[in-house]
């Protein structure tokens, strides 16, 4: 099953099983998504958003609640805070599972043989297969410094 019918299936389950905080929050991924169709077709593109894009829009939504969180952390709201990891934990329920720190560094090791990256001008080569190959395993905006320190 796609990730779309993915959400779908479980937006229909929360409405029956009346989980409140959960359809909220399946209703924001929802409504991501389809906002993102809507910018692809007013700029002429005839299909919707791809499975890449919608990991990519759900690694951002984690990314603003992990945010919110540390503010609300700091500015002493912990309901708030609490709330927002819910949501990460419901958004990451269909992120696949994310790379320990040395899967990471073995994709890494092998996007730069595979590339034959020798240079800091060979970052975004490097950087293109990872996408390719671990969209929404990785925080890429980690793995760039890295990819970066072992060019350099």
């Amino acid at each position: 099953m796609d990730l779309r019918s993915r959400i779908s299936t479980s937006l229909k389950s929360a409405m029956k099983n009346k989980e409140a905080e959960r359809l909220a929050t399946l209703r924001l991924i929802n409504a991501a998504i389809k906002d993102k169709d809507i910018a692809l077709r007013s700029d002429g593109s005839e299909t919707g958003v791809g499975e890449d894009e919608i990991l990519s829009i759900l690694g951002r939504m984690i990314k603003q609640r992990q945010e919110s969180a540390r503010a609300y952390e700091e500015g002493g709201r912990l309901d708030l805070a609490e709330r927002e990891r819910s949501e990460i934990a419901v958004i990451e329920e269909f992120l696949p599972r994310q790379l320990t720190d040395e899967e990471v560094q073995e994709a890494v090791d092998a996007a730069l043989s595979e590339t034959g990256a020798e240079s800091i001008r060979d970052v975004g080569r490097v950087m293109a297969v990872l996408k390719a190959e671990y969209a929404g395993q990785m925080d890429f905006g980690a793995v760039g410094p890295m990819v970066k320190d072992r060019l350099a």
